[in-house]
């Protein structure tokens, strides 16, 4: 529990999540005008719109100033020597322009969130698009550095804080701007003595805001960080619930979370408090002075002749400038904290993505008189378009003759994987992979579909080394079948076409009795039309693993891999699904890793592998003969490890 627990709290060099539900919290942007003006490329596709919002917002905030002065002559006309009926008309005619200006600020007001709703959500659509494509194209080597969470929060966390900013943050920082400004000049307009005297009081609202909003920032970005190690215990304890039950370690899980939602609940306390004794302090001092420039107009209106209207509109206007302060500080927080989530999504976005020189590509053929003829349909045949030297091409027809040639690989450079590798299988073979975990025969297959890339040596697919290849037509000529299934939300139907989407039903059909699946589908309540939901669970782990393999068997694929695919099904099932798989590997090739040493008696090569090379290699007979470490597995002398 303690190895667990230090996974969330420990941080590296490694991009980590942000934001409430992420590791890490947020931190300051490190470049905010260069982030801000990419993102704001991303409202920005209709010029006119942006333009029509700050229109409003200069509208709606020069309304709200302009009201508040309409007081002087109001006030003025009602104290003044005027006839009643003067004071009546003045009355209606500033009453009326007043209504008017509130009526034009709340329409401008409206109009600029409805656009800037509009705007923002169109542009974190595509900003989301946009990562989410990057993600497709990036090497797997980024995913194995940045757990699923930490991915999951730039759709989430980043991208809402994104969307809030461009919706409301930016345009209130802007609004409360000119609002600000807009109040001071008015105050200087009404009366420069009263905005000497305000202005110490305002010095110090100010200076609370500084002071406490710092304080404030910090203990929220630790809150931040305190609820992403809580979040991420409660998704490791709700995935691992069955674990947790079956070892019984339902007290130690409560005593984690507790302890960590302890520090929540303390850092938070914290936070909030500072966040929530801002508004008092700064009305406390506001009030303070509000009651110094009161009494200092007063003496003013007595003494100097101010008058009285002057005097009400100036004591209104030093009611409503602390509120753009605190509006500002509260809106410069939050843009903070959606440009910093902002990087991390460009951060994403700016990563080289999987290189693919491959220049090869696998195409349909039609074979007449022996010669084959590139085409548009899909006629179960297969070749390599090779570009050559003069500019044309030459087909190779696709056979899954795979050669491995002296490969050394690692996934870091300090730590070597696998060690001058070589072996073949010939079209149609049956190559078994055995050896401990982690001596590296899952990597081997990795290999293959060019998921990493190698340090030196070659892999060749039918004479062609894979590197010249392009990545998604290898990728199509390889089906791989991995130990830990994975299904899709859909049909039963849809999860095995997903290895072949243009296969009609009847093809599909023809996979799963291939798989050894049709019997069970059909007794499912709605058969290949039943829904699949939460990655199959509704289904047994071996239901899953054989929609797996229909969806490879659909593929029809030259080169079948097999990764612990039986390793979840009874050994009835297995072996009718052996019997599915003669049928299948007829001209093909096929990779088999396994730890069930009887699932490859019957491979035409056997390759034993420890440490990342090879220790034996050979059919069934020929290693048991050399009685080695084959040998020593298969008589129960060893055992995997």
């Amino acid at each position: 529990m303690a190895e667990r627990k230090k996974k969330y709290v420990q941080t590296d060099a490694k991009p980590t999540g942000g934001g409430p539900g992420a590791r890490g919290g947020y931190q300051r942007p490190k470049n905010m005008v260069q982030t801000l003006r990419r993102l704001m490329g991303y409202i920005t596709h209709k010029k006119w719109l942006l333009v029509l919002v700050m229109v409003c917002v200069v509208v709606s905030a020069v309304s709200g100033v302009a009201s508040t002065y309409l007081l002087r002559p109001i006030l003025n006309d009602l104290v003044g020597d005027l006839p009643l009926a003067a004071k009546l008309s003045a009355l209606a005619k500033a009453l009326l322009a007043m209504m008017a200006l509130f009526l034009l600020g709340a329409v401008c007001s409206y109009a600029q969130s409805a656009i800037m709703v509009q705007l923002a959500q169109r542009g974190v659509a595509r900003l989301r698009a946009e990562l989410f494509d990057k993600l497709q194209r990036l090497p797997l080597k980024f995913f194995d550095a940045h757990t699923h969470g930490e991915v999951m929060s730039r759709f989430s966390n980043d991208a809402d804080y994104v969307q809030q900013c461009l919706e409301q943050s930016l345009v209130s920082l802007f609004s409360s701007a000119l609002t600000f400004i807009g109040i001071v000049v008015m105050m200087i307009y009404t009366s420069l003595p009263l905005f000497l005297v305000t202005l110490l009081t305002l010095g110090s609202t100010v200076l609370v805001f500084l002071l406490r909003g710092k304080k404030s920032r910090e203990l929220f970005r630790a809150q931040q960080a305190a609820l992403g190690d809580l979040n991420g215990n409660i998704q490791e304890m709700i995935e691992g619930l069955k674990v947790v039950k079956a070892f019984t370690h339902e007290d130690e899980a409560e005593a984690e979370f507790e302890d960590l939602n302890q520090k929540f609940y303390s850092v938070a306390r914290d936070a909030n408090f500072y966040a929530t004794s801002i508004m008092p302090l700064a009305s406390n001092v506001a009030n303070v002075g509000f009651a110094l420039t009161a009494m200092t107009g007063g003496v003013l209106t007595f003494v100097l002749g101010f008058d009285i209207g002057g005097l009400a509109a100036f004591l209104q206007y030093c009611r409503e400038v602390t509120r753009p302060i605190n509006q500002v500080s509260q809106q410069t927080n939050a843009i903070l904290s959606a440009l910093a989530g902002a990087e991390r999504i460009f951060e994403v976005m700016d990563m080289d993505p999987e290189i693919d020189e491959g220049t090869v590509r696998l195409v349909c053929v039609r074979e007449e008189d022996g010669v084959l003829t590139e085409t548009g349909e899909r006629t179960g045949y297969w070749a390599w378009r090779v570009p050559q030297a003069d500019g044309s091409f030459a087909l190779v027809p696709t056979r899954g003759d795979v050669r491995l040639q002296h490969v050394d690989f690692s996934y870091v450079p300090e730590k070597q994987v696998l060690n001058d590798i070589t072996f073949y299988a010939k079209p149609g073979q049956k190559i078994a992979f055995v050896g401990s975990t982690g001596a590296g025969k899952t990597t081997i297959t990795n290999l293959f579909n060019r998921f990493y890339e190698i340090q030196s040596g070659a892999i060749t697919y039918d004479g062609i080394d894979v590197r010249d290849i392009a990545k998604d037509d290898l990728r199509a000529a390889i089906a791989v079948v991995l130990q830990e299934t994975h299904l899709f939300t859909g049909t039963v139907m849809d999860n095995i076409r997903y290895g072949r989407l243009d296969a009609t039903d009847e093809e599909c059909i023809a996979a799963a009795k291939l798989a050894n699946a049709h019997s069970f589908i059909r007794r499912l309540p709605d058969g290949y039309n039943t829904m699949v939901t939460s990655d199959g669970a509704n289904l047994s782990q071996g239901q899953r693993q054989l929609l797996s393999i229909a969806r490879a068997a659909v593929a029809d694929p030259p080169v079948l891999i097999l990764d612990e695919a039986t390793s979840s099904i009874d050994t009835r099932t297995e072996r009718h699904i052996e019997k599915g798989l003669d049928r299948l590997m007829q001209g093909r090739t096929v990779f088999v890793i396994a730890h069930r040493l009887s699932t490859v008696r019957n491979a035409n090569c056997i390759v034993v592998i420890e440490h990342g090379q090879i220790m034996e290699k050979g059919d069934h007979a020929e290693l048991l003969a050399q009685k080695g470490r084959y040998y020593m597995l298969y008589t129960g002398q060893s055992v995997l490890d």
